[in-house]
């Protein structure tokens, strides 16, 4: 008998529970409208006094509804707009009056911060595609927010959109105000004789914990653009042509705090200056083309510190603008195709000497990117870069300084389109990714790298009953070409690990010069309802299916099968504001059918009625099977486990606000642990901000990777896959620091201050493939030399194998301190000057002691490196 793969059981499910499902929504009620009016004399000045004579000619916008604290209530104080504008911009003045609950809150933060300020928020779907919405904010301290809604949610926001526009406020006896002036050049909208645009206006009093909307979207509704209400009367505006060039200058210093003598390749100190543009042109009312020429692609935050135990890669989030502003337009529904910090990363060929000058990173000698969405609802988007060949320089054998290859000049090139359509604005969507490098026949970097790899796909969202419903669904391949060194590379990497003794199928080809693979997915929610909301997905990744040449993934050969069902209450009651209760199950398989991953989870979550949070999740841990645990070998089993933890936090727009969570957790072969962390964040004045999010973790895993030997038992093909115990602590206490002169001029201090350690145990060896416990080993087999001595390192131990003695040393202690100041001052409108301090202080010791809060204060004796860089830019917009 056929057993039916648990994919394809959801995947029939799924699309039976459609076909019940989809019924025609009802009609919605009118929308609201507004008119905008034509300046007949000079403009508003933008001052935040509401004294031009503009206004008076503008009709007044009042009619606003509470969400938060009584949804449909009448507003407990008084809001009104007005809305003009001339040939080059929309201008906002707005009068929001003040109640009887005390003071204006208004601290200084950066931009795009709201903090605990009370503000004003306008949201305009321009293209009135009922899906997008730009988002143009103010403080009542004058700091101006921005952000890009890419589909119908409130909450999903892209904050990398960041154009030039002004806002200022005045604080008065009745309230305050506030005038903006939205310019078109930093709008898309469609070429029209009159603009019809969708829009909402959201003011929030954080005193009162009040929220008030033009047009509210009810709790538990996941809407946003398709609600909206309508501007009209805009007339006689033409999309601008938006050119900008943004040229810049930047200078860079490094000091180490140490210094091998011995590495001839070692300096104490080094700098480098650059200069460089961006340039930005848009195409018809739709398009942008940027390009950037030598281009900067430093970031100002250091990635946070860590210990990577794991045989997987670890990602870090961009922080790049070139690649966060826009990157909407690239990114598609399913696998992660574009990880855009692949593009100028540091090379991964690796010389085998002593003594190496590895560069840092690749240069990135350009890169050019298309992003816009027609009017009829297409959005497009294209990235091409060219990063350049970099080479090593080590000390051989013989004592001569020789250089390599490690990095060919490579391009890649990413492209994008989604087609939105009906009157849900369902999208449809395809993709293409492609590196292309130089690599030289025979050389280390063809050896490492695939000379060609090509990824693409299709995905689809469609949206019934007015969205209450969401049908998706992805296919999609991946195709690598190159030596058969690299192909072998890729073949024998974490993500698929062909080598592995027990493999029947998908088995390492050391001829191969090419591998190929597909991947597809369905998910089925309902997302929109009084109480009931689920979701159910599925997923097939084919063992030769790889993207990590221009994206991201950790697992082939998997298949998925998930579920989700919520019950949760919208309506405030005396004791709390809504609450949720979960339970979700996740599985994955192999293509054998063994099961890799198995969770079933039970939470909950409730806001009471002082606006304080706590919630609870229990999870269980099903029996599996791990293909990666051996780094390579054998699957071995891993037994039962459990964890739970608890949350809770305190109200969010109190001056002072807290969290806190706890977990604990074990499992069925003697692992347990607990973890604990903390949050406090306060304004201790009204230019200052603080936070602090130290947490301590700490555990005994029974089954952690130590490494091979050979002399194995013929079931693991002669090889001793050997594993441990380990007891882990981490200790960490993020600090931020921030200081606000002006909206536009900010001092940030950012400090990470980090120990780790873990200690081996309790040694043994795989006895077989699929066990799930290990063969222990004795001392005739294995030696630990604790402190040193006896010729052998602190930390380390010493196998037996064969009557020949192997030491491995894996004990460690890991400190670091991660530290950084930025200012930044917009010192003209879309012009910045950035200065940056870093600092970077580590050490490693071979001892497995648990960490304490001793470590983190030891490490201010440890020697470090400072960075110091200043750049500037200037805008330049272009007539």
């Amino acid at each position: 008998m056929i057993r039916t793969p648990g994919w394809a059981r959801a995947a029939a499910c799924a699309l039976c529970a459609g076909c019940f499902l989809f019924r025609p929504a009802a009609a919605q009620t009118p929308r609201k409208q507004q008119q905008a009016v034509r300046v007949s004399g000079a403009a508003p000045q933008v001052d935040g006094r509401l004294d031009d004579a503009a206004w008076a000619a503008a009709p007044v916008l009042s009619d606003f509804v509470q969400k938060e604290p009584v949804q449909g209530a009448e507003p407990s104080v008084r809001t009104e707009i007005r809305f003009v504008y001339d040939d080059n911009a929309l201008y906002v003045g707005a009068r929001m009056y003040a109640g009887a609950g005390g003071p204006i809150r208004a601290p200084l933060t950066r931009r795009d911060n709201g903090g605990q300020a009370e503000r004003l928020l306008l949201s305009l779907d321009t293209y009135l595609d009922r899906r997008t919405a730009y988002t143009f904010g103010v403080t009542a301290a004058g700091v101006r927010l921005d952000y890009y809604n890419a589909t119908d949610e409130e909450y999903n926001r892209d904050a990398s959109f960041n154009p030039v526009w002004s806002a200022q406020t005045r604080v008065d006896s009745l309230g305050w105000t506030a005038e903006m002036r939205i310019p078109f050049s930093q709008l898309r909208f469609n070429d029209l004789p009159e603009q019809t645009w969708g829009f909402n206006l959201n003011r929030f009093v954080p005193a009162r914990e009040e929220d008030i909307y033009w047009v509210p979207i009810p709790r538990g509704v996941e809407a946003w653009s398709s609600r909206f209400g309508e501007l009209s009367g805009i007339r006689g505006v033409r999309p601008s042509r938006r050119a900008e060039l943004v040229p810049y200058v930047a200078a860079e210093g490094t000091r180490r705090g140490e210094v091998d003598e011995d590495d001839p390749f070692a300096r104490s100190r080094s700098g480098t200056v650059r200069a460089g543009a961006d340039a930005r042109i848009g195409l018809g009312s739709s398009l942008t083309l940027e390009a950037t020429l030598n281009p900067d692609f430093g970031q100002v935050e250091a990635d946070p510190a860590e210990v990577n135990l794991s045989a997987f890669e670890t990602f870090f989030s961009e922080r790049r603008p070139f690649f966060t502003e826009g990157s909407r337009y690239l990114s598609a529904d399913g696998p992660s195709y574009f990880y855009s910090r692949r593009i100028g990363a540091a090379p991964r060929a690796r010389v085998n000497a002593e003594y190496v000058d590895n560069p840092r990173n690749s240069t990135i000698l350009g890169a050019a990117k298309l992003t816009g969405r027609t009017q009829r609802g297409l959005s497009l988007g294209a990235l091409a870069a060219v990063t350049d060949a970099a080479d090593a320089r080590f000390v051989a054998a013989d004592g001569d300084i020789q250089t390599v290859r490690v990095a060919p000049r490579t391009a890649w090139g990413v492209v994008r389109a989604a087609q939105e359509f009906g009157a849900n604005a369902s999208t449809a969507g395809v993709n293409l990714t492609a590196v292309q490098r130089g690599t030289e026949e025979g050389g280390l970097d063809a050896a490492w790298l695939p000379r060609t790899a090509v990824t693409g796909g299709a995905d689809w969202l469609l949206r019934f009953r007015g969205g209450d419903y969401e049908l998706g669904g992805f296919v999609g391949g991946s195709a690598l070409r190159g030596d058969t060194a690299a192909i072998r590379r890729v073949q024998t990497a974490p993500a698929h690990f062909f080598q592995r003794p027990d493999r029947d199928y998908a088995v390492l080809d050391a001829t191969r010069d090419g591998l190929a693979g597909y991947t597809a997915g369905l998910s089925l929610e309902r997302r929109n309802a009084r109480h009931w909301v689920w979701g159910v997905s599925t997923t097939a990744i084919s063992p030769g299916f790889d993207v990590n040449e221009t994206g991201r993934m950790q697992v082939a050969d998997y298949t998925t099968a998930d579920g989700e069902l919520t019950y949760r209450e919208t309506q405030p009651s005396g004791v709390h504001r809504g609450y949720e209760i979960e339970v979700e199950m996740e599985n994955g398989w192999d293509y054998q059918g063994l099961r890799r991953h198995g969770v079933l989870a039970l939470g909950g979550g409730i806001t009471w009625a002082n606006y304080w949070q706590t919630s609870a999740t229990v999870v269980t841990q099903l029996r599996r099977q791990d293909a990666s645990a051996t780094r390579g070998g054998p699957r071995v089993g891993f037994d039962r486990g459990w964890a739970a933890e608890f949350n809770a936090s305190g109200r969010q727009t109190s001056l002072v606000r807290w969290g806190t969570g706890m977990e604990v957790r074990g499992d069925a072969q003697g692992g347990r642990g607990w973890g604990v962390e903390v949050s406090a964040a306060a304004n201790p004045g009204p230019n200052w901000q603080i936070s602090i999010e130290p947490y301590y973790d700490h555990g005994r895993d029974p089954r952690q990777y130590v490494g091979t030997l050979g002399g194995g038992p013929a079931a693991t093909g002669g090889v001793r896959y050997l594993f441990s115990a380990i007891d882990r602590s981490t200790l960490a206490a993020p600090v931020r620091l921030s200081y606000t002169v002006t909206p536009d001029l900010s001092v940030e201090v950012y400090a990470e201050p980090f120990a780790a350690s873990g200690q081996y145990s309790g040694f043994g060896q795989v006895p077989r493939a699929r066990a799930f416990g290990l063969d222990p080993l004795d001392e005739t087999e294995i030696r630990s030399c604790g402190g040193g001595g006896d010729g052998c390192a602190p930390g380390s131990h010493v196998f037996i194998a064969g009557g020949e003695n192997e030491t491995i040393a894996r004990d460690f202690n890991v400190r670091s301190l991660r530290s950084n100041a930025v200012l930044r001052w917009e010192w003209k409108p879309g012009s910045t000057l950035f200065l940056v301090w870093q600092q970077d202080r580590s050490s490693s010791l071979p001892y497995g002691d648990a960490v304490g809060p001793r470590a983190l204060g030891d490490l201010f004796e440890v020697p470090g490196n400072n960075f110091l860089a200043l750049k500037m830019t200037y805008w330049l917009p272009v007539q």
